[in-house]
Formats: structure tokens, C-alpha cells, sequence
């Protein structure tokens, strides 16, 4: 979101952010020019969820819980702005039902933000089809397996269960907005754009149009040779247990591959102290060639030419980044739209494999080196040099990001004439 709005405000528009209290952005420090307006939620006292299916459950929740909040905090910068030069349209998450529904009561347009590919989006939509013809909800274990003939690659397993209610925002959308990029999605993006009624604008890779955060690149990369290092990061809400924990370090060290780890408290579910997530011996037998970090710059770890695969849970902003910088990846989809991800990571675009299945040192140390020092990474990673090309020619002058945004521009000011 705050990558989108960098784009909206480097083509001169002000910027209003209206956040929750939970996981509230630090606005003095990251956005000095942008206005943030508080909208309490009701949360505060409730403790921090810590298993992946309650924190989803939980930011849902918070949609209903602050809309009374919302619309009066709404209707306020309107008076306000009504007497300036106006508001021209809000944007919001595409699972914020109660935030279009606000919008809407208000007369205010408003564009739908998804945040994830082009192809959970078409998941999403087809939601009544899946149920329709029997592949939602599950029934048995033996249908998890089952291709999804109408979403190929996709089996039943890698569906997203979004339920009836989300639906009802794509109604009051007037435009949807996706962080891809017509080369990597574009039978997935043709068909949004048959089956809506609005404009899908392909804006994406975000990160790459936004202005760039000010950060250098990890010293200790440098000393190693081109594509030599793998870099392992889970994301921020990913867990894992004690056992896999152990089993991933130790085919970690096994694989003799160099490598930056971002192992981030609370990795290790149940684990009483951070320092204590790591088997006892690990650091010690891989510190000449391993760096274990509580955090990473990632798209500047990404981007460093020593860096040559990415062992990743397949969240859509960690797979646009690797992919616009060519590399590689193991895939460890968890949750969401990680599993759909992954899939095309490994059947669609062929520049990465899912280590899927029970964690075993071996398995984890085979697989580490068929990325990396194998002539099957080596093709996989050619592959992904060509979407990074593809990805630079949609983001440079002319290019289909770029024409995408000027097109979501003039959407935006036609709306509020």
C-alpha cells in the first residue's frame, strides 16, 4: 500500500492514511509528506494472535470493529477537504469489505488494492464457480490433490477458502489495482480484465516504481563469487516447530552452500527465549560461511550478485521481488495464496521447486544443492534472468507498468470530476 501510495504521490497527489492501531506505521520516520489520520479499532488489551490462521482472523476482524470509526474519521476529511481542492478517491484492501461499504454510503470512489497475484485474485472471483462445481468446500482428504481444470496449474489444495461475504466489494469497486506485470501474468491478467466489469490496472513490480528506500547492501556479501550465497527468509508471520527448526539448520549446514539466514523472533513456535531458536552447534560449524540475522534489507539482499536462490513461504511480495531480480527459489508455501505461488513458481514460470512434505536434514541438504550447484538451478535460474529482464523493460519508459499507471491516473481524475 504505502509502495502504491509513493507512485500516487510522486504523480502529485497528496496522500491521507487512514491506519488502524494495530500495526500502526510510524509516520514521522518513513512518511514525513503524507497526513496519517488514527482510526481506532477497539483492539487495544487484546493480546497479540500468534498462530498464522488467528492473525488472519484477527486483521479481519478489525474491519468490522473500527467501521463506525472509520466513517466518522472519513466524514470529517471530507468537510475538511470539500472546502480545499476536494478528495479525489480512496484506495483500499481488496479484503476490507467494510471499507468500501463505508465508501460507498459516502459517495467516495474507490479502487481495490490486491496485494497478491493476478491469479489469487481470479481465485478469489471464482469463489461461487469452485463451490459450484464441487471443489469447495473440501469434502475428503483424496480431493486435495485434484487439479482445478478451470485454474491449471492449481490443485484443489492450493484453492484459497475466502467465503461468501468478500464478494460484495467487487461490486462497489470501480477499478482494481495488481502489483504484477503483464509479462508475468498475462493470461491471468486478459482474463480479469473479460470477466470484470472495471479497469484491472497491472502497476506492478511496485517496489521497483516506488522511490527507493535508503539502504546498502550487506558488506559480507561481497566477499563471496556471483550466485554462490542462499538467502532463507519465512516472512513476518510464518512459524515453525522445534523439529523442523533443527532439520532445517542442520541441512542448511550440511548442504556446504553460503548462505544469510533471517531467523526473526518468534520463528520457533513456543520457543520461551529468541536466542534459543537455533540447534545448539549450528552457529559454530557454519561461521565461515553462514550469517544468521534477526532482519535483511531483502530487495537489496535479493539484488546482490552474490546472492543466487531464495529459499522463501512464497508471500506475493517476496516472489515479485526474487523474480525481479533473477533468482531462484525453494519454495515452503504455508498459508493464503502462498501455496498457489508456489505452484506457478515451480509449473508455470519453472524457476523454483516446493520443498514440500515432512522437514528431513537430507531432503532439505539435496534440495539446497540442486538449486544451487545443480545444472537443474542453473536452467532455473537462467529462466528467472529473463523475467528480471522483463520485469525492467514494464517498468522503463513505455513500458506496460508504467502505461498501466498513467492509465489508473487519468481513471482516478475522471472519477471525481
Amino acid at each position: 500500500m504505502f509502495q502504491l501510495a509513493g507512485v500516487l504521490h510522486a504523480h502529485g497527489f497528496a496522500i491521507t492514511v487512514f491506519h488502524t492501531h494495530f500495526n500502526a506505521p510510524d509516520p514521522a520516520r518513513r512518511h514525513p509528506k503524507y497526513r496519517f489520520v488514527p482510526v481506532p479499532d477497539g483492539m487495544s488489551g487484546v493480546p497479540a494472535p500468534v498462530a498464522i490462521e488467528d492473525v488472519v482472523a484477527h486483521i479481519i476482524s478489525i474491519g468490522a470493529a473500527c467501521q463506525a470509526a472509520f466513517q466518522d474519521r472519513l466524514a470529517a476529511v471530507l468537510d475538511e477537504y470539500s472546502r480545499d481542492a476536494g478528495v479525489a478517491f480512496l484506495v483500499a484492501d481488496a479484503h476490507l469489505l467494510e471499507v468500501f461499504q463505508v465508501a460507498s454510503k459516502l459517495a467516495v470512489p474507490t479502487l481495490a488494492l490486491r496485494t497478491g497475484s493476478a491469479i489469487s485474485f481470479a481465485c478469489f472471483a471464482a469463489y461461487p464457480m469452485l463451490c459450484e462445481k464441487g471443489y469447495l468446500p473440501v469434502q475428503q482428504d483424496s480431493q486435495l490433490d485434484m487439479t482445478v481444470e478451470e485454474l491449471p496449474p492449481y490443485r484443489v489444495r492450493d484453492l484459497m477458502h475466502v467465503g461468501k461475504d468478500g464478494h460484495e466489494s467487487m461490486s462497489k469497486m470501480m477499478g482494481l489495482v495488481l502489483n504484477t506485470f503483464d509479462a508475468l501474468e498475462r493470461r491471468e491478467l486478459d482474463g480479469l480484465r473479460r470477466d470484470l466489469a472495471v479497469p484491472v490496472f497491472d502497476v506492478g513490480p511496485l517496489h521497483k516504481l516506488s522511490p527507493a528506500a535508503d539502504r546498502s547492501c550487506l558488506e559480507w556479501l561481497d566477499a563471496w563469487p556471483p550466485a554462490s550465497v542462499l538467502y532463507v527468509s519465512f516472512g513476518s508471520l510464518a512459524c515453525m516447530t522445534r523439529q523442523d527448526m533443527v532439520e532445517t539448520a542442520w541441512g542448511i549446514a550440511g548442504s556446504g552452500v553460503p548462505f544469510i539466514w533471517v531467523v526473526r523472533p518468534g520463528l520457533v513456535r513456543g520457543c520461551a527465549h529468541d536466542a534459543d531458536q537455533l540447534p545448539e552447534g549450528f552457529e559454530a560449524a557454519t561461521r565461515q560461511r553462514g550469517m544468521v540475522v534477526t532482519w535483511a534489507p531483502q530487495e537489496e539482499v535479493l539484488r546482490h550478485r552474490g546472492v543466487g536462490g531464495f529459499w522463501t513461504h512464497n508471500g506475493w511480495n517476496s516472489t515479485m521481488e526474487s523474480v525481479c531480480e533473477g533468482v531462484p527459489m525453494l519454495s515452503r508455501p504455508i498459508f493464503g495464496d502462498q501455496m498457489g505461488n508456489a505452484r506457478y513458481v515451480e509449473h508455470v514460470w519453472r524457476i523454483g521447486f516446493e520443498v514440500d512434505g515432512e522437514l528431513e536434514r537430507g531432503k532439505v541438504e539435496a534440495a539446497i544443492r540442486r538449486l544451487m550447484t545443480d545444472r537443474d538451478g542453473a536452467e532455473m535460474r537462467a529462466r528467472a534472468g529473463e523475467l528480471k529482464q522483463a520485469a525492467l523493460e514494464c517498468t522503463g519508459k513505455g513500458g506496460t507498468s508504467c502505461l498501466a499507471v498513467d492509465k489508473m491516473v487519468s481513471h482516478m481524475m475522471s472519477l471525481c470530476k
